[in-house]
C-alpha cells in the first residue's frame, strides 16, 4: 500500500519521470508518483487489446473475480481511506464510507444481468439480441471521490468484457493507483491498466486508436474536449458533468426542521459534489428564518484536517479551486451581496475555505449563474413558484435539483418541472443504485449506476437465425 506505482499489463510500472501529490490540509506536496510516457501508454494500450481477447470469453470468471475485487478492496479499506484523506482532504469518517462503496459497487455489479434477450421464434425465424462488450474502455476520473467513480466505470466495463485503461485526476492520483496495485493480486494481466498523469495523458487516452469507448467524470468544460477527442473514430462516450444545481423551498417548511439536511446537500465534501445544491430559492415567508438556520449550521461546523477527530468539512482538494471559489464570492460582495457567514479563506496553511452563506446578490451574480464546487451558497427570495422554476432551469447545466415542502405530493409535481437527471423531494444527494444517474442539458450523456450503467458498456448484437 505504500509503492505509487502505475500498473500496466498486471506489472508495477515506476516510470521514468514524476510529479508532486499535494496534501490539501498543508497546501505543500507530501509525495509523488509516476508521470506516465507515450511509451508506458502504448505498453498499456497494447496489454488491454491483448487482455480483451481472452477476457471477453468468460463471462462467470468475470463475476467471480468482482466479487474478489470488492473483497480485496474490503479488506484493505483502512489503509486506503487515509491515503484518501491525505491526498482529497475530506474527514476520515467521510472517506470510510467512500472506500466502502467502492467494494460495494464491485459486488453489486456482479450480479447484474448480461443475459440475451429473444423477440421472435415461431418457427419462421429466431431473433436473439446479445450484449457484447466495446473492447478496450478509456476511464477518466476527477478528484472529489477518486476511488468510487473508479469503481464505477472499472466494475461494469469490466463484467460486460472489456478492459480498462483508467488516469485518474493528478490532484488525486494515490488512492486510484492503490486501487490498481491491490487489484493486481485479482485481475489477469492487462485487464485494468492504471496510468497517472496530467491533461494531456486525458487527451491522449480520448483520442488512442485503441480505445472505442470513453467514459469521464469532470467540469463541462473539460468533458468537451474529451468528447471532441473521441469524435474522430466515433468512439462511444459516457460524460458524467457538472451542474448548477437548485433547491426550492416552499413556505410552508419547518425551517429549523430542513435546515440540516439543506445545509449538508449543499455542503458536503466542503461542496465538492457534482450534485450538490449549488443555489437555493426560499420562498419569502420562511426566507429569513431558512438563512438564520443555514448561516448558523456554517458558523458551528469543524472544519480542519480530515485526520483530526470530529472534522466535519475538509479544505478545497487544490489551489486552483480555493482561488475560483474566493473569486466567485468576492464577485457578489463586490455586488453589494451580503456574507451571512464565512467569507473567505481560512489563514494558515491547506486550502482552508470558511463555510459561507451569501444573500442579497441577483441571479446574474457569478455566484449564482455558475458552478462554484466550493463550500459557498448564495439563497435567493422568491414571491410566486413559477418564477422560481424559471430562474431554476434557467441555465445550460441540468444534473439534479431539489424541492422542500410540508406536501411531498405537491413537491414531487413541482420536481417534475424541473429540467435536470434527478429531481429530489425533501432530501438532496440521495443517490442510489437502483436509479439511473446522468445528467440533462449540458450536464452529461449516458447513466451510471445499476443495470442502465452497465448498458454504457456494451453493444448489441442480433442474430437473425431462419430454421
Amino acid at each position: 500500500m505504500t509503492e505509487h506505482s502505475m500498473t500496466i499489463a498486471g506489472e508495477p510500472v515506476a516510470g521514468a519521470e514524476s510529479f508532486p501529490v499535494i496534501d490539501p490540509a498543508q497546501g505543500a506536496p507530501f509525495t509523488s508518483v509516476p508521470e506516465c510516457s507515450r511509451a508506458e501508454l502504448e505498453r498499456a494500450m497494447d496489454a488491454a487489446q491483448r487482455a480483451f481477447r481472452t477476457w471477453r470469453k468468460h463471462e462467470a470468471e468475470r463475476r467471480t473475480l468482482l466479487l474478489a475485487a470488492s473483497n480485496v478492496i474490503g479488506m484493505n479499506s483502512e489503509q486506503l481511506a487515509r491515503l484518501l484523506v491525505r491526498e482529497q482532504g475530506k474527514p476520515l469518517a467521510q472517506a470510510r464510507r467512500e472506500v466502502l462503496g467502492a467494494s460495494l459497487v464491485f459486488h453489486g455489479v456482479s450480479k447484474l444481468d448480461l443475459s440475451p434477450q429473444t423477440t421472435r421464434d415461431d418457427g419462421k425465424s429466431k431473433i436473439s439480441i446479445h450484449r457484447r462488450p466495446y473492447g478496450v474502455v478509456g476511464a477518466i476520473t476527477p478528484w472529489n471521490f477518486p476511488i468510487l467513480i473508479a469503481a464505477t466505470k472499472i466494475a461494469p466495463a469490466l463484467l460486460a468484457g472489456n478492459t480498462v485503461v483508467l488516469k485518474p485526476s493528478p490532484f488525486t492520483p494515490l488512492t486510484t493507483l492503490a486501487l490498481g496495485s491491490l487489484l493486481r493480486q485479482v485481475l489477469p494481466p492487462g485487464v485494468l491498466n492504471v496510468v497517472s498523469g496530467g491533461d494531456e495523458l486525458g487527451r491522449l487516452i480520448a483520442e488512442h486508436p485503441a480505445v472505442r469507448k470513453v467514459t469521464f467524470t469532470g467540469s463541462v468544460a473539460t468533458g468537451k474536449k474529451v468528447a471532441a477527442s473521441a469524435a474522430a473514430d466515433l468512439k462511444r462516450v459516457t460524460l458524467e458533468l457538472g451542474g448548477n444545481d437548485p433547491a426550492i423551498v416552499l413556505g410552508d417548511v419547518d425551517p429549523e426542521r430542513i435546515a440540516k439536511p439543506l445545509f449538508w446537500g449543499a455542503f458536503a465534501n466542503s461542496g465538492q459534489v457534482c450534485t450538490a445544491i449549488k443555489r437555493v430559492y426560499v420562498e419569502e415567508r420562511v426566507f429569513d428564518a431558512v438563512v438564520a438556520a443555514v448561516s448558523a449550521l456554517a458558523r458551528s461546523v469543524k472544519v480542519g484536517s480530515g485526520l483530526e477527530p470530529d472534522v466535519e468539512l475538509g479544505p478545497i482538494n487544490n489551489a486552483p479551486q480555493q482561488r475560483r471559489v474566493t473569486e466567485l464570492v468576492e464577485d457578489a460582495r463586490s455586488r453589494g451581496a451580503k456574507i451571512r457567514a464565512g467569507g473567505g479563506p481560512r489563514s494558515g496553511p491547506g486550502y482552508f475555505f470558511e463555510p459561507t452563506v451569501v444573500t442579497d446578490v441577483s441571479d446574474e451574480a457569478r455566484l449564482v449563474a455558475e458552478e462554484q464546487f466550493g463550500p459557498a451558497l448564495p439563497i435567493l427570495p422568491f414571491s410566486r413558484l413559477d418564477d422560481a422554476l424559471e430562474r431554476a432551469n434557467a441555465t445550460h447545466f441540468g444534473l439534479s435539483a431539489s424541492v422542500w415542502t410540508s406536501d411531498s405530493a405537491r413537491g414531487a409535481a413541482i420536481a417534475a418541472e424541473l429540467e435536470c437527471g434527478t429531481a429530489w423531494v425533501n432530501q438532496h444527494i440521495a443517490l442510489s443504485p437502483h436509479a439511473p444517474f446522468g445528467g440533462a442539458k449540458q450536464s452529461g450523456i449516458g447513466y451510471e449506476n445499476g443495470q442502465w450503467g452497465l448498458e454504457g458498456f456494451y453493444q448489441l448484437h442480433v442474430i437473425n437465425a431462419r430454421p
